[in-house]
């Protein structure tokens, strides 16, 4: 049986199996188990009471196994059963065990036949019993009864398939001799899964129902429809002895008994029965988990090394010690004074690398959205000149003016510096909402001590609030300021005199930068028909002249190229079954802007992506849409003026004069607004966190109570210790486990066609006239009792030695001397086909 420190090893799988359970946790380790598969009323809940010893499993119509049983047998020397969900309790009554195996099957499934994949886990300790760990699954079937689903039959077997399809799984493929062996459903999922048979091994019951004059024995020898690792046959209660309460002993006993008495088994007694088969399946779950042990080992140590952190902080934690208290509030602020000054202020270490946030997002707000909102206030040109107009007139009342004047020039340029108040507290607004989401960011690392983060959250906001205030009303002097005094004496201002000659160097400014490259990145073009493909994402490139597109981002093979003039953007809605973010460029003039399309529908992953593109396109010139309201398009619909060249002269100098003014304007204002919410808020509140929030703190109440921990976090401590504590004693006895075991190398490969894979055929090698395909068919002519040929080949094949002459495991098997034998030699057409 190989040495005993590796057998030891099936009580520790035991124990971890146990220990990942009862945390709640699923085990990821890919323990070794056998699995018993088979069909309906195969015998297989008979197999394992007889493993126990015990009537345990319910009995009666139908589908009796409905959910997995995972059965763990432990040797001791006294008998009881536990369930691992009624922790704790010890059953010694077998009938109480049916009893709950029952009840917790209907509270699941439901008391009318319904299955379930959720798993009973039963141990069980008895001297009777080697050390394994099987599962039950439900008996395979073809029709459905009581409330169970039309498609109960694919249900099951999926239901197996999840067990057996994993690699360390042993198959018990359980079959009865009373029906066709070429028509056994478990032979056939495990050929499915393991189509090698190196974890698949065959169990034979009810050898004594077959009928009279046939036998089993080509099977059991492992010559009719071989398996590599051979079959075993046992002899199960009938249901006469089970309503009878036949003892389990005595039916074990029978069973040796028929075999030592029939004349087609006698021979191969000692390597059949119920016995021999937990020796057998002991030796390979053992030998399994000898072959898995390094493996098994690794993952044990990356788990442990996972957990040695957090498990070295809980180790000797008081959470009452008010020494601890204080030290770790200390602690607690400290750490978030310095996580939200990296947020701030940018740092290498925990760098976020899905979205922009803290210190980047405020920067983005400063130089693309906050610049996009002052252009979005700014007039259209239309709009512009008829004002400009009205205030020339008005200005002039019932005179008509000789000169231009220069209040009507004053009037606008208010009317611009009133229209910035909306976007620079809008920008206020926007660095607010980012400073809170960054201290909730911070106090993630507080969720342990709920009363502390709640706390720190509501102080930190508040100051941020009360700073909110002051922030508006100095962003709204600098406002006021600049209306309080319109310099025309600035030195970048054009002046009168030079009003009719900036046009022309604007325009010739802006032809020379047509080669500046504002923005490279990747757009999904969003309104590509279907028939062309659809959606397809490109590398765009913006320049001061033009937007072009290529199939990739090494720019080699170019699509289009779109020239910017007369191209204006607006948002789109976002697509019920979209996910991405979408805006549109289209052509003031009402022309297509792409091949057949009026728009050019272009997405980005996020709205950031579309704000950025918003305010590259608006550096290259392409602004925003007015949304018109309809009470400017009746009065501009109303009021057609049409202008004398005087008139046009005046109101052209004058909206050259407003356009150098109102450029000094908002590069002031571009300039002081980070400036003054820098000042004024963040900078602030990082000075308020690191000096007065520990205060406020201390004064807002008990620190005892702030420095309760969670009971999420009491019950996180103790999972991490348990789990940690588990993880190194199972390291432990597997680094005291010598893997020298003595064991029986692999069967060699048999012919199995006759399982037909995959594809589900069945064929069966060609037997003998007299060797018929079905077991129960076996008659054999000849006497019984004659005595095998020396070449015979042993009862269970590559088992024959298994435990009883390992050194030897090539050795034929003959027939034991103490068992008369009179079977004279079999015809040469029953030898194993090739």
């Amino acid at each position: 049986m190989g040495n005993r420190g590796m057998e030891e090893l099936i009580p520790l799988v035991n124990k971890l199996q146990d220990a990942f359970s009862s945390i709640g946790q699923a085990c990821n380790l890919d323990l070794p188990q056998i699995a018993v598969v088979g069909g309906q009323s195969a015998g297989k809940s008979s197999v394992l009471e007889n493993f126990v010893g015990r009537d345990f499993l319910p009995r009666g119509s139908g589908i009796v196994t409905r959910r997995p049983l995972v059965l763990q047998l432990i040797n001791s020397s006294a008998e009881w059963a536990e369930f691992l969900h009624c922790k704790g309790k010890k059953f010694t009554d077998f009938d109480e065990v049916r009893q709950e195996i029952e009840g917790e099957t209907d509270r699941v499934t439901g008391a009318n036949k319904g299955i379930s994949p959720i798993p009973i886990n039963l141990r069980v300790y008895s001297p009777n019993v080697l050390n394994l760990t099987l599962i039950d699954l439900p008996g395979i079937t073809k029709v459905p009864v009581g409330d169970q689903p039309a498609d109960i039959e694919q249900q099951i077997r999926d239901m197996i398939m999840q067990f057996i399809t994993r690699e360390s799984c042993l198959i018990l493929a359980v079959t009865p001799a009373n029906t066709d062996l070429a028509n056994s459903d478990a032979l056939k999922l495990a050929k499915d899964v393991d189509p090698q048979g190196l974890r698949t091994i065959g169990v034979i019951t009810k050898l004594d129902l077959m009928d009279e004059g046939t036998d089993a024995r080509d099977v059991l020898e492992n010559k009719l429809l071989p398996l590599r690792r051979g079959y075993i046959g046992v002899v199960n209660r009938s249901q006469k002895d089970i309503d009878g309460r036949k003892d389990i002993k005595a039916a074990l006993e029978a069973e040796r008994k028929f075999f030592l008495s029939h004349p087609a088994y006698r021979h191969m007694a000692e390597k059949m029965g119920t016995p021999r088969l937990q020796k057998i399946l002991n030796q390979q779950l053992t030998n399994h988990i000898r072959d898995t042990l390094p493996a098994f080992r690794s993952k044990l140590q990356s788990q442990l090394l996972a957990l040695d952190k957090e498990a070295e902080e809980y180790r000797g934690y008081r959470p009452d010690d008010p020494s601890r208290k204080t030290k770790q509030l200390l602690q607690m602020v400290q750490q978030f004074s310095v996580d939200f000054e990296k947020r701030i202020e940018g740092s290498g270490d925990q760098v976020d690398t899905v979205e922009l946030s803290g210190g980047a997002k405020i920067n983005r707000i400063f130089h693309e959205r906050f610049p996009f909102e002052l252009v979005k206030m700014e007039c259209d040109e239309k709009e512009m000149r008829r004002e400009i107009s009205y205030a020339i007139k008005n200005i002039h009342g019932i005179r008509t003016g000789l000169f231009t004047p220069d209040m009507a020039f004053e009037a606008i340029v208010k009317k611009q510096v009133i229209k910035l108040k909306e976007p620079c507290v809008k920008c206020v607004d926007m660095v607010i909402q980012e400073l809170i989401n960054t201290v909730r960011q911070c106090s993630n690392k507080l969720e342990c001590f709920p009363r502390l983060r709640e706390e720190t959250e509501r102080i930190v906001t508040s100051h941020i609030r009360d700073r909110e205030s002051r922030a508006k009303d100095q962003v709204l002097l600098l406002i006021d300021i600049q209306l309080s005094y319109i310099n025309t004496n600035h030195e970048d201002f054009i002046g009168f005199a030079n009003a009719q000659q900036r046009s022309s160097q604007t325009n010739k400014s802006q032809s020379s930068a047509g080669n500046q490259v504002i923005r490279k990145g990747w757009l999904t073009i969003n309104n590509i028909s279907i028939m062309k493909g659809g959606a397809k994402e490109y590398w765009f490139v913006l320049t001061a002249e033009s937007l072009s597109w290529f199939k990739d981002d090494e720019e080699k093979e170019k699509k289009y190229m779109l020239p910017l003039d007369n191209l204006k953007v607006r948002d789109v809605e976002k697509s019920f079954m979209s996910s991405k973010h979408i805006f549109c460029i289209f052509n003031t003039e009402s022309r297509n802007v792409y091949k057949d399309n009026r728009t050019l529908e272009l997405a980005c992953d996020s709205q950031d992506d579309v704000d950025s593109w918003k305010s590259s396109l608006l550096r290259a010139g392409v602004y925003p849409e007015k949304t018109i309201t309809v009470e400017s398009e009746t009065t501009t619909s109303a009021d057609n003026f049409s202008m004398d060249p005087q008139l046009e002269r005046k109101v052209e100098t004058i909206r050259n004069l407003v356009d150098s003014y109102m450029a000094i304007v908002n590069k002031c204002i571009r300039d002081l607004m980070p400036k003054t919410i820098m000042h004024l808020m963040i900078n602030n509140v990082k000075d308020f966190i690191n000096a007065e929030l520990l205060a406020q703190l201390y004064s807002a109440g008990d620190q005892n109570a702030l420095m309760d921990e969670s009971q999420e976090q009491a019950l996180r401590r103790d999972e991490v210790l348990r789990t940690h504590q588990a993880l190194k004693e199972a390291l432990a006895i597997i680094g005291d486990i010598s893997t020298s075991t003595i064991t029986v190398p692999l069967p060699p490969p048999v012919d199995t066609s006759w399982m037909g894979g995959s594809t589900g055929g069945r064929r069966s090698p060609p037997p003998s006239p007299t060797a018929p395909r079905r077991m129960s068919s076996g008659q054999r002519p000849a006497p019984r009792g004659a005595p095998p040929p020396p070449n015979r080949p042993g009862p269970l094949g590559p088992f024959n030695n298994s435990a009883d002459s390992p050194q030897a495991p090539s050795r034929p098997n003959r027939a034991p001397p103490s068992i008369p034998s009179r079977r004279p030699p079999p015809s040469p057409t029953r030898q194993v086909p090739p």
